[in-house]
């Protein structure tokens, strides 16, 4: 189905738009829960029955109900009767999430301000000029340009410092990041112009920069671990990432792809047919991926093709407890058709589907209207609802060592499914690893605590980017700057760093975790220069589930 989404845990996610103003389903979904909202409405409603006026008169009158529909009586009485002023907009805009908190977690109110942005991560572009930018000491500092951007194209530099934005004043004022957002960004063909300092020049530059539409790419990198092992890293399931991952395969495929590692820690999920394709790359024809079924939705199969790019194909899939609906759907469908290994850590559990459904004021509801159920039958969503603290759910899995272990009391028997190769899956709680990874905190000291908490290792890379620029541009492989810093005593200079920032240097804490420190400062270094394709081969010396997917593969 075009309208079905999959929201995720850590970012909203919003199906392409099907625009319905109102429909049989979405009465036939809010008017039985309308009720809810006379609780929200409870403060207001007691004052009117309890106390007509302030003398002793009981004076009593009777509510008449449109279609018994209580809900249009409480506006009407309010409107008509309340002490008060006020809005009826915000008083409705302020009672729908009220309504909606009365049914799964996953359904909700979007306005019409927060629409856009909504609406911006998985449509795969937003439009403004196309720049990374950090901000450091007062001063918005440029990271990356966006390649074919704006920005690009008419010559602004990595390491540029945004001095003022038409003309106002950017540079020691502490500007928050969404004021400078919202300063940059723009419809497109709108124009700005920026003053930039330059390193080497006495006077700003001026820029015009004429807005365009800037791509939102949902696969973060690609590339070659080993001559035979290649690696594709999918953030989020959005319009645009069978696309990409559809290249990323021919890309490494040209480089000698005979095995491959998916990584979807930490994907929140999204499009149910981007989840879909993907999946079908892996299973033969005729092949049951997922399905949908929920009581006003008929039971839904997908069945993979036969256009299968990667059938065969030895594959690992790393999950962690981020890794949420749409990542679970592709997990599901591999793991249930006994393909490849699953590793890392229980996912999230979300097994609902919502539907997108709009008003004419640009904002939306999201509803959901069916659960989904891989290849086994099982449904992988945790419990919800009045018993359950569905929010602090993954804080509870830490705090109970989940991260050091799997937690066996999960597996019951009513959970249990088996696969056609005989293996033992369970449901009710998201996707579980065929090969658990716990979380390595061996590296861990109070000396790293202190550093992390003040965000210092990526401030020192960052400064140290800025101030070696020239000798790091003409790089191009993470591999050559990784080398290159294995020669600068760059741990030395950091712990010097660290000092003139209030944290003395711990000598025994320090040989715990000098080499999680130095590495994490590499791979910050390498992706001020070449963004992600820097930093990932690099950070990825000290990932446990990483080296355990390159393991099981090379077996």
């Amino acid at each position: 189905m075009e309208n079905e989404i999959l929201e995720g845990v850590s970012q909203e996610n919003n199906e392409k738009p099907n625009k319905k103003e109102y429909n049989n389903s979405l009465q036939s979904i809010l008017t039985p829960i309308f009720l809810a909202l006379f609780l929200v409405l409870g403060f207001y409603m007691g004052k009117f029955f309890t106390q007509r006026s302030l003398n002793n008169s009981q004076t009593h009158s009777s509510l008449n109900t449109t279609n018994g529909n209580k809900l249009f009586a409480i506006f009407d009485v309010i409107k008509e009767n309340y002490v008060d002023s006020l809005s009826e907009e915000e008083l409705i805009e302020s009672s729908i999430p009220e309504i909606l908190k009365q049914l799964d977690p996953h359904s909700l109110y979007i306005p019409t301000v927060e629409m856009q942005a909504s609406n911006e991560s998985l449509q795969g572009k937003f439009e403004g000029i196309g720049v990374q930018f950090n901000m450091q000491n007062d001063t918005v500092i440029v990271i990356q340009t966006i390649s074919g951007g704006p920005s690009e194209k008419i010559g602004i530099l990595a390491g540029d410092r945004i001095v003022t934005i038409d003309g106002k004043s950017f540079a020691g004022v502490k500007a928050s990041n969404e004021d400078i957002i919202k300063n940059l960004k723009g419809e497109k063909g709108t124009k700005v112009k920026v003053g930039i300092h330059r390193r080497g020049f006495k006077e700003l530059l001026q820029f015009e920069i004429t807005r365009g539409e800037i791509p939102l790419y949902s696969i973060d990198v690609s590339y070659m671990i080993d001559k035979e092992i290649g690696y594709i890293k999918i953030s989020k399931f959005a319009e645009t990432t069978y696309k990409e991952f559809s290249e990323s395969v021919a890309k490494l495929k040209k480089q000698g792809l005979k095995k491959i590692i998916i990584d979807l820690r930490g994907n929140g999920g999204g499009y149910m047919s981007a989840a879909t394709s993907i999946a079908d790359e892996f299973l033969g024809k005729g092949k049951l991926i997922v399905y949908t079924e929920g009581r006003f939705r008929p039971k839904e199969e997908y069945i993979a093709t036969s256009k299968g790019a990667l059938l065969n194909v030895p594959v690992v899939v790393l999950l962690d407890a981020w890794s949420a609906s749409a990542s679970e759907i592709v997990a599901g469908a591999l793991q249930d058709n006994d393909i490849g290994t699953i590793v890392g850590q229980r996912s999230f559990g979300k097994g609902l589907v919502q539907e997108s459904m709009f008003f004419p004021d640009g904002s939306g509801l999201r509803i959901t209207t069916a659960r989904y159920y891989t290849p086994t039958g099982r449904s992988i969503q945790k419990p919800y609802g009045k018993d359950t603290d569905y929010d602090h759910e993954l804080a509870e899995r830490f705090m109970h060592g989940e991260l050091m272990q799997i937690d066996s009391s999960k597996f019951s028997d009513s959970l249990k499914y088996t696969t056609k190769g005989g293996k033992i899956v369970y449901g009710g709680g998201g996707i579980t690893p065929d090969v658990f990874v716990a979380h390595d905190t061996t590296d861990y000291s109070d000396y790293f605590g202190k550093i992390a908490s003040k965000g210092l290792i990526y401030q020192f890379a960052f400064e140290y980017t800025d101030n070696n620029r020239a000798k790091l541009s003409p790089m191009k492989t993470a591999n050559e700057i990784n080398q290159f810093l294995n020669t600068q005593n760059i741990l030395q200079k950091f712990t010097a760093y660290a000092e003139k920032n209030g944290v003395a240097t711990v000598q025994k804490d320090l040989e715990i975790s000098k080499q999680l420190i130095f590495t994490q400062i590499k791979a910050y270094i390498a992706r001020n220069i070449l963004d992600n394709d820097g930093f990932f081969p690099i950070i990825h010396q000290i990932d446990n589930s990483l080296q355990k997917g390159v393991e099981i593969l090379k077996k």
